[in-house]
C-alpha cells in the first residue's frame, strides 16, 4: 500500500510525520508522493489558527476527489486538528481515520478498522509517549538538515494557546535515546539537526537530573561536526547556563528563537507568558552579552484580546528596541476551548487589528533591513542547501545566525549540497545576505 502524507503548521509536525512514515512503513506500506497513486492519504495538522484549519477542510475536498476514482483509497486525519475536531471530522462523512497526536502507533491498526465494525477513531492524550524508540523516516531527499523531537506537551496553558490542548502535558525523552539518534543522523551524513519542543528549553529529565542546558551540551559532544539548532524557546525559561553552552560550543548555532508575543505588559499578563517586558529585555541583553552576534528572531500577536492602542505602541517599541532579525507575526486568531476563547472578548475590530499587524509588518521590515545591513564585509561559514530559488547559477545556504545567504556557485555542474562554504558579505536585502565565495 502507498501513503501521500501532507504536513502542516510547525516543525514538530514535520518531525511527527517522520515518526508516523517509520511506524507505516514497518506495517507494509511505501511513501509516495503523487495523490492520485495513493491508498492512504494523510493530513498532519495544526489547530493554532483558524486559517490553518479552514485550509484543512478545503484539502479533504481535494482527497475525496481521488477517493471518488479510488474506492478503496482512504482518507485521515491526524495530529493537532484530529484531536481538537474529532467529531466534526469523522461527522462530515469525508474523513475515514482521525487519529490525535499520542496515538500514531495506532495507525495501522485504524487504518485496517475502516469498513469494519470497530473504531476508526484515537485521539487520546498521553501522560508518557514521546515515540522514543522509533527511528524517524527522514523526509529530507537532500540528507542536510533534520529533527530530533526531544520532549511533547506544554505545561504552560498560555491563554490564547490551543497546544496543550492538542497535544497534552509535558514529557521529556529519555536523554540516550536522543543522542543515539543524533550519532545515527551523523552516520548518515546528516549535517544539521535541529532540537524540537513546544517548549524546548523545559527538558527535563527524571526531576532535574538532566536539563536542557545539559542535554544541549551532550548532544554537542556526541557529534562535534555537526550543526545544533533548537526551537522554540519561551523567555521564562531562557538561562544563563543554556546561553554559555551555545557560546562555548563551535557546532551550536548561534540563533535563538525567543517569542515575545507582546510588548505590554498587561497583554502578557493576559497571555499568562510569565514574563514581564522587562525580564524580555533583561534576556536579550543577557543572550548580546554571553553571545555576541547571536542571531535573534521572535513571534508576534496583533490585536489580543482587550489590547489597546497604548498596548500595540508598546510592542511596537519593543520591537524597535531590540532589532530582531525576524519574526513571524499575525492577527490574534480566537481558538475555541482555550482559557482567552472562555474568558475574555475578541474585541479588537479586525480592521484595526489589520492595521496593527501591517504597522508591526513594517518596522519589522525595516529593523531585518538595518541586521543584515549591518553583517556586511563578514567573513560567514554557510551550510549549502543548494541552489538559489531564483538562480541556478547561485547557490544558497544558512550561516550559524540563522540568516539565508546567497552566493555565485563557483562550480557549476557539481552538486555540494550539505557542503559547506566561507563567503564574505557584499550586500543585503531585508531577508537575505549577498555574498562571494572566498576560495581556500
Amino acid at each position: 500500500m502507498k501513503v501521500y502524507i501532507e504536513t502542516y503548521g510547525c516543525q514538530m509536525n514535520v518531525g511527527d510525520s517522520e515518526v508516523i512514515l517509520s511506524i507505516l512503513k514497518k506495517n507494509g506500506f511505501t511513501l509516495t508522493t503523487n495523490m492520485d497513486d495513493a491508498d492512504l492519504i494523510l493530513a498532519n495538522t495544526c489547530s493554532i489558527r483558524d486559517n490553518a484549519e479552514q485550509r484543512i477542510w478545503g484539502r479533504v475536498e481535494q482527497f475525496n476527489l481521488v477517493k471518488r476514482r479510488k474506492k478503496d483509497a482512504k482518507v485521515g486525519i491526524v495530529g493537532c486538528m484530529a484531536e481538537r475536531l474529532k467529531d466534526e471530522l469523522l461527522a462530515s462523512g469525508k474523513v475515514d481515520i482521525v487519529c490525535g497526536p499520542d496515538a500514531y502507533r495506532r495507525l495501522p491498526e485504524l487504518v485496517g478498522n475502516v469498513g469494519s465494525s470497530e473504531p476508526t477513531i484515537d485521539v487520546q492524550l498521553s501522560r508518557t509517549e514521546t515515540y522514543d524508540d522509533i527511528v524517524p523516516e527522514r523526509l529530507d531527499s537532500k540528507g542536510v538538515s533534520a529533527f530530533i523531537s526531544i520532549m511533547r506537551g506544554c505545561n504552560n496553558v498560555c491563554s490564547y494557546c490551543i497546544v496543550p490542548y492538542t497535544r497534552g502535558v509535558e514529557r521529556s525523552r529519555e536523554p540516550q535515546s536522543i543522542i543515539d539518534e543524533a550519532l545515527d543522523l551523523a552516520g548518515r551524513g546528516y549535517k544539521e539537526i535541529t532540537l524540537l519542543g513546544q517548549n524546548v528549553n523545559s527538558y527535563n529529565w527524571n526531576n532535574g537530573e538532566l536539563t536542557f542546558p545539559m542535554l544541549m551540551e551532550k548532544v554537542a559532544t556526541a557529534v562535534p561536526g555537526v550543526r545544533i539548532r533548537f526551537s522554540t524557546s519561551n523567555p521564562h525559561d531562557l538561562s544563563d547556563d543554556l546561553l554559555h553552552v551555545i557560546a562555548k560550543y563551535p557546532n551550536v548555532c548561534k540563533h535563538i528563537h525567543l517569542p515575545v508575543q507582546s510588548g505590554s505588559n498587561a497583554m502578557l499578563e493576559k497571555m499568562r507568558r510569565k514574563y514581564t517586558r522587562e525580564w524580555y529585555l533583561e534576556r536579550v541583553a543577557k543572550i548580546r552579552e554571553i553571545i555576541p552576534g547571536c542571531g535573534l528572531s521572535t513571534d508576534v500577536i496583533a490585536g489580543f484580546c482587550g489590547e489597546t492602542l497604548e498596548d500595540h505602541l508598546q510592542t511596537v517599541s519593543l520591537m524597535d528596541e531590540v532589532g530582531f532579525d525576524s519574526a513571524f507575526m499575525f492577527q490574534y486568531s480566537e481558538r475555541p476551548g482555550t482559557l482567552a476563547a472562555r474568558k475574555y472578548a475578541d474585541d479588537v475590530p479586525n480592521e484595526e487589528k489589520t492595521r496593527r499587524l501591517n504597522e508591526i509588518i513594517e518596522h519589522q521590515v525595516h529593523s531585518s533591513a538595518q541586521r543584515y545591513g549591518a553583517q556586511y564585509g563578514r567573513k560567514l561559514e554557510v551550510l549549502i542547501e543548494g541552489k538559489s530559488k531564483r538562480s541556478d547559477a547561485d547557490l544558497c545556504g544558512r550561516a550559524s545566525n540563522n540568516m539565508m545567504c546567497v552566493f555565485p556557485d563557483l562550480q557549476p555542474g557539481v552538486d555540494r549540497t550539505g557542503k559547506y562554504a566561507t563567503v564574505q558579505v557584499v550586500g543585503s536585502t531585508s531577508a537575505t545576505l549577498l555574498c562571494e565565495e572566498i576560495q581556500k
